[in-house]
């Protein structure tokens, strides 16, 4: 009897570090993200698909009712968090230094849509746009790469097919998401060095209240709906996001589009591109030296994923 009580209390003893490790384990390998815009659309679906899968969420939103309802979701941790404001960005990272988990991921989603030409839009609404969609990643970064350093983690960039493509509706918006194709392509090459990726994501139209908000505002649409609902919800762009942050060999671009005419508009438009810049110039390639570069690009690419 006695022996027998002796083996079940060593048993137990046992158990006890194996279970505290089994936990540590489980809490570092929770790797914490920053979701910024976390609110609505694109960034509620990015949040909700990283904290399913397991990863703690720290999700920026300005407005109580959106901290609340974010809050209440398991594995987030609600952050005020207007891009334009410092001393809101400032805040955000003492909050996450106080949390103790580090920070692995930034997501650069908070935005904002508009329309109008150049002669329709009002000095204060261009100066916006630019504040949330350029300045705002660019601050927001900046306040953040050190704990991402830290972490040799990496920087997720929400841009849009946008940054591709140009209308002449959409000038300031265009102008924008431009920015943060080139800002991605700058940071992935200075954070290289240091263990840090920097990628992007360019959606194409899914389901959002991006013309609804800026309705709001007092701007007009010109031809585009305020009820977006007939889009796809953008869960393509959520698990392109989780991709982005967390396989091994990530990609530098995700393109996300819901069908293929949104992808071939915007491959044909970068070959468009391709043709001006070698249209005419003082240094120029033949078609066969074209087709050489493409095909020396294409046998390092990836070949199609899911």
């Amino acid at each position: 009897m006695l022996m027998n009580l002796t083996v079940i209390l060593l048993w137990i003893m046992a158990l006890v570090p194996v279970g505290a490790a089994a936990a540590a384990a489980g809490a570092s390998s929770s790797k914490a993200v920053l979701v910024t815009g976390a609110s609505s659309g694109i960034g509620r679906k990015i949040t909700e698909k990283l904290a399913a899968d397991g990863y703690f969420v720290y999700a920026g939103a300005r407005k109580d009712e959106d901290l609340k309802a974010l809050g209440a979701i398991k594995n987030v941790q609600a952050v005020r968090l207007d891009v334009t404001k410092l001393e809101d960005i400032d805040a955000a990272v003492e909050a996450v230094k106080h949390g103790g988990r580090g920070l692995y991921g930034l997501v650069n989603n908070a935005g904002i849509g508009t329309s109008g030409t150049l002669a329709e839009m009002k000095p204060e609404e261009f100066d916006l746009v630019m504040a949330v969609n350029v300045y705002g990643p660019y601050r927001v970064t900046k306040a953040f790469e050190p704990l991402i350093v830290a972490e040799k983690g990496r920087i997720t960039n929400i841009s849009s097919i946008s940054g591709v493509l140009a209308s002449a509706g959409l000038s300031a918006y265009s102008m924008s998401k431009h920015a943060i194709e080139a800002f991605t392509d700058s940071l992935a090459q200075q954070l290289a060095e240091l263990g840090v990726t920097a990628n992007v994501i360019e959606p194409g139209n899914y389901n959002s209240e991006i013309v609804k908000n800026a309705i709001k505002r007092g701007v007009q649409p010109h031809g585009f709906s305020a009820d977006r609902s007939m889009y796809k919800e953008p869960d393509e762009v959520a698990d392109a996001v989780e991709k982005a942050l967390f396989e091994p060999n990530p990609k530098r671009r995700y393109m996300v589009v819901p069908n293929q005419h949104e992808a071939e508009l915007t491959i044909r438009k970068q070959i468009e591109q391709l043709v001006q810049l070698n249209e005419g110039q003082p240094y120029t390639y033949d078609r066969d030296a074209l087709v050489k570069m493409l095909d020396e690009a294409l046998s390092r690419s990836r070949p199609k994923t899911p």
